[in-house]
């Protein structure tokens, strides 16, 4: 799937740190059974590789890396099962990166330097980050104005709350957000509290 396609499957796109590998498919299958199948699995953690392996045996589940830093991530991601993914900023080489391998892309940006930069590379689907503490909604509305073929995924401080004032923008085809797996409900393996969660995203839509 294309990056596009991608971040329309559903409203958010879980932001996983994921400490345990025992925990990653009955997670997985949480998140899935709410209506959630693209997910992100940082590489933030020893086991995250693992992780990704783990899930992408999930039916339904797309499974991305997140916190990609260069090809090398990419690729060692891609041999785990990763099918996509997320970067916290964006590089010409990165972007260079993920074409030689066929890796759908979601780069960071954070400025109108950034925005220009990526698409500069060929990348009108961008990951705005960190979105609350660089401005929040407004700022991506000021963006539409000069960058209005763009498309954008706020991640970064992005709540149920938040998430809404994101997703009304015509701009924002999707949210990042780790709200819907929280960290005490993954430890205590709160599976359907995690599926609950998932489901309610739909209405942020609204």
């Amino acid at each position: 799937m294309k990056v596009r396609e991608l971040m329309q499957v559903a409203p958010v796109i879980p932001v996983l740190v994921i400490d345990d590998v025992a925990k990653a498919r009955p997670l997985a299958e949480a998140l899935v059974a709410g209506g959630l199948r693209v997910l992100e699995v940082t590489l933030r953690t020893p086991v995250a590789l693992e992780a990704m392996k783990a899930m992408a045996d999930v039916p339904g589940a797309i499974v991305g890396v997140g916190t990609a830093l260069d090809g090398d991530d990419l690729k060692r991601a891609q041999d785990h099962g990763a099918t996509f993914a997320v970067s916290p900023g964006f590089t010409i080489e990165l972007g260079k990166a993920a074409n030689a391998i066929n890796m759908p892309l979601l780069p960071g940006i954070m400025t109108p330097a950034d925005i220009m930069r990526a698409r500069d590379g060929g990348f009108t689907e961008l990951k705005f980050f960190p979105a609350s503490q660089a401005g929040g909604p407004q700022l991506l509305k000021a963006f539409s104005g000069p960058f209005g073929e763009i498309s954008f995924c706020p991640t970064g401080g992005v709540t149920a709350d938040t998430a809404k004032d994101y997703l009304a923008l015509p701009s924002v085809l999707c949210v990042g957000g780790s709200w819907v797996a929280p960290a005490a409900m993954v430890e205590a393996g709160d599976w359907e509290g995690i599926t609950k969660l998932s489901s309610a995203c739909e209405s942020l839509r609204s």
